[in-house]
């Protein structure tokens, strides 16, 4: 299942960092936004960083609640 997208982040940054950001994410065929979300969940897996927040399991149909 997809990651809830509903927080926005903006960053100031040198030219340099947004082209190689540019760069990366046109080698990778991913958006510039993409390409930020798997280089923190890279680095967050090779340092053993988890989240704290809980997303919110989607009701299943038909279950009452």
């Amino acid at each position: 299942m997809p990651r809830l997208k509903a927080k926005t982040l903006s960053i100031r940054t040198s030219a340099e960092i947004k082209q190689l950001l540019s760069l990366a994410a046109e080698r990778e065929r991913r958006s510039v936004a993409s390409m930020i979300e798997i280089l923190v969940l890279e680095y967050a897996r090779q340092h053993g960083l988890q989240a704290e927040i809980n997303q919110p399991t989607p009701p299943i149909k038909g279950s009452q609640s």
